[in-house]
Parts: structure tokens; C-alpha cells; sequence
């Protein structure tokens, strides 16, 4: 497996390794690198991944300069290789939501974590992260996504997961490949707060969108996000 880098906005990266004989037609693994004077990764990845996305984030910070680790919720895809980076890199710490530390992370890290309420900000130097409790979306008690401030960049975990291997970074609506995906694999968790979670996200006005399986996007991210939590919507009230 080898991992990709492209910069998708100003010293924010997507570390991507393709899987392809994940069915239906192969999958998309992303981690992201944000260079600041502190710098932090987003998605840490599996245990089998560890070697080529830390190969990979060591063309751009030196391993013993990051700073920050967070990722989503607590998942092999997302923090399997956790203690990896730990051990790597002396000075990072893993910052997540106050739920995903209470009921996993001061156990599961090496490291005690800093953990995070909703609308807390690390300072990074030249970028700001917020974090954002999402509770249940996509799918975990412990969900959250962060937002770089500085390049309007949203992180958005498992939102907006899509199969195959397209390009890093798009224009074009993601929206359609999303719900493809969304049922083939019926990921999300479907209650009354799916949608205007998801709408809540778009107050943020964010520039991109760094999507955790998929190509990301750069354009009309407030229309993406709506016409995701209706998609979300549609299928509650079916149900």
C-alpha cells in the first residue's frame, strides 16, 4: 500500500492510501496533516497503515514535531495506530471530546488525552481547530469533527464517506456518491437529531470539506451539507 499526499488548502493535507480489494470497488483510508507551529494529525489510521501514512506525514513534519492527535470517534480506522504516534512523536498529545475520554481514551491511550468540550479551540500557531461535539452522527455516542478556522476547512470524519479511488480533491457534488455508499453499507445512525445536526454544521460557512473515505470537496459545502441532512431526513420520516 502507499499513501498519496495532496494539499487541499494552505498547509493542510490529505494523506491517502488507497485499499483496493475492498469490495464494492476499493476504499479510500484519509488521514490529515495541518503544518503550524503546532502541528496536528486528524485520523490516525489502522495499525496496518501506520508505516506508509507516518512514512508519508515525515515528507512534511518531522515526527518528533507534532503536536496534536484527534480523529473523529473511537474506531480501528481511525485510532488503531494511536499508540504508534504516541510512541513516534515525544510531544503529542491526543485531544478528543470530554465523552470519547471519559469512556475510552484515558484508557486507551498511552498518553493521558486533553479532552475537549464542545467549541474549544487549540491555537495551533498559524491555524485554530475547533471541536464539535456530534453526538450519534455518523454513528457514535462519542462523534465529533474539528474545523480548521483559518482555511474553513471541515473535517468531516465519516460524513460524506464514498467508495473508490477518485480525486483528492473536487468540485464537483460528492453528495450522490455519498448516499450510494451510505446504502450499500448503512452506516449512519438514523434519529430525529441525524439531520439538524448536519445542517448545524453549515453556520460554520466552511470553504471544504476533508472527508475521511473519498475525494474531497471545495465549493457550495453549505448546499452539500443540506442536501445531505435531507437525504437523512427523507429517509426517517420513510421510516
Amino acid at each position: 500500500m502507499k499513501t498519496r499526499v495532496d494539499e487541499i488548502a494552505d498547509d493542510v493535507y490529505r494523506l491517502s492510501t488507497f485499499v483496493a480489494d475492498m469490495p464494492p470497488h476499493g476504499f479510500t483510508f484519509n488521514q490529515y496533516l495541518i503544518d503550524a507551529e503546532q502541528p496536528l494529525l486528524f485520523h490516525c489510521g489502522g495499525r496496518a497503515l501506520y508505516a506508509a501514512v507516518s512514512a508519508a506525514a515525515a515528507t512534511i513534519v518531522a515526527p518528533d514535531r507534532l503536536r496534536w492527535i484527534s480523529f473523529g470517534h473511537v474506531e480501528a480506522d481511525e485510532c488503531g495506530s494511536m499508540n504508534e504516534w504516541l510512541a513516534s512523536a515525544p510531544c503529542a498529545q491526543v485531544a478528543h471530546g470530554s465523552v470519547a475520554c471519559m469512556v475510552s481514551l484515558n484508557d486507551l491511550a498511552d498518553r493521558p488525552p486533553r479532552p475537549l468540550a464542545d467549541g474549544d479551540v487549540l491555537d495551533l500557531g498559524e491555524r485554530r481547530v475547533r471541536w464539535i461535539d456530534t453526538p450519534h452522527v455518523p454513528h457514535a455516542w462519542e462523534s465529533g469533527l474539528m474545523f480548521e478556522e483559518v482555511t474553513r476547512t471541515l473535517f468531516t470524519g465519516d460524513l460524506f464517506t464514498q467508495v473508490g479511488d477518485g480525486p483528492a480533491l473536487t468540485r464537483d457534488s460528492i453528495v450522490a456518491a455519498t448516499i450510494a455508499a451510505e446504502e450499500g453499507f448503512g452506516a449512519t445512525a438514523l434519529t430525529p437529531a441525524t439531520a439538524p445536526t448536519i445542517r448545524r454544521l453549515k453556520e460554520l460557512r466552511p470553504a471544504r470539506l476533508a472527508v475521511m473515505h473519498g475525494s474531497c470537496f471545495e465549493g457550495d459545502c453549505e448546499g452539500e451539507l443540506d442536501k445531505l441532512a435531507a437525504y437523512y431526513e427523507k429517509r426517517l420520516l420513510d421510516a
